[in-house]
């Protein structure tokens, strides 16, 4: 295993977007600098009330209060709608032990069985809880996944300018008018991690998508790494900061900018406290043809990758990582 660096942590100290700040020119500023960075910030102001995110936080506890029992009735299915159990899940296998200390339960875009489009992979039906078992709790999380994805949207234009493009860029119909985005709920029972014995809330890991959202509750346990490469790994913790989300980019959008932007490297210690999250993940529309975008080559810095369409790019990704999703924060 490698040394990971643990006796080096410190806290990252991340910039803050604010989405309703009139000065764009600033916050494109500030994301530009992030995404050159480590591709982590935060976002404030972004329009989902604190209220209704304390609702979906306390939806998502009384999922995971259920017993085990009631809960492996949704497990997760070849959609990748459901529940996964504690353990189930390596996203490090390389240094881990066992699998994640933690429990998830994913929510993608609903898309009924009888429309055509639920053949796509990633497309589907979810797998939800009766009323009678968690009443309210479908249309908790439908909402919240609608507003977050409009979250996504005002983020994806900050980074459009930053990477001088037309801000509503990735708003287009075969970019984000039909994405793939997936909602992840996520627990982690309180087991303390322990590194050097590859023992992880979640192994390290980047994701493979476009845009990630996580909000979190106030325990700390999510680290970055901004060089992977480093012996000793140097890992920093993002500090929860209540009202915020945290973004970060995934490995789509580092290809995308020709590796101008940062996927990085990040993954949860467990503190020996009970920690809830929700992760949002957010691809462009399946028929998106990823390919070095006019502002990030050069004579002196060519495309680095060849085109691909982002369903077949997803697919692999899924094959090389077992099916596992690839992010769980």
């Amino acid at each position: 295993m490698k040394n990971d660096g643990i006796a080096s942590a410190n806290i990252s100290a991340l910039h803050c977007i604010d989405l309703s700040s009139p000065d764009i020119h600033t916050s494109v500023t500030l994301l530009k600098q992030a995404c050159l960075d480590s591709g982590f910030f935060y976002v404030v102001n972004h329009g989902i009330s604190q209220e209704f995110m304390d609702e979906v936080f306390a939806q998502s506890k009384k999922l995971f209060d259920l017993p085990l029992e009631e809960k492996m009735k949704h497990l997760r299915n070849e959609k990748h709608r459901g529940y996964t159990p504690s353990l189930d899940e390596h996203l490090d296998p390389d240094n881990q032990i066992n699998g994640d200390y933690k429990e998830g339960y994913y929510i993608g875009v609903e898309i009924p069985e009888d429309d055509p489009e639920s053949q796509r992979p990633f497309y589907g039906s979810n797998l939800w809880p009766t009323a009678g078992t968690l009443p309210g709790w479908k249309e908790t999380m439908e909402k919240y996944h609608q507003e977050a994805l409009e979250v996504t949207k005002a983020v994806s234009r900050l980074i459009a300018l930053a990477l001088d493009l037309d801000v509503d860029f990735f708003d287009r119909p075969e970019f984000l008018g039909r994405p793939i985005a997936t909602l992840r709920l996520l627990h982690y029972e309180g087991k303390l991690s322990d590194p050097s014995n590859g023992i992880f809330g979640a192994g390290a890991h980047s994701d493979y998508g476009l845009i990630t959202l996580l909000a979190t509750d106030d325990v700390s346990g999510l680290q970055i790494c901004k060089d992977k490469d480093a012996e000793p790994q140097i890992w920093e913790y993002v500090p929860p900061l209540r009202g915020a989300f945290v973004v970060n980019l995934g490995d789509m959008l580092e290809r995308w900018s020709n590796g101008i932007f940062r996927s990085t490297l990040h993954r949860v210690l467990g503190n020996g406290r009970e920690r809830f999250s929700i992760a949002y993940f957010v691809e462009p529309s399946h028929d998106c043809i990823v390919e070095c975008l006019p502002t990030c080559q050069s004579k002196i810095n060519p495309p680095r990758y060849p085109p691909i369409k982002c369903e077949t790019y997803l697919l692999q990704r899924y094959k090389d990582t077992h099916a596992d999703r690839n992010s769980y924060k």
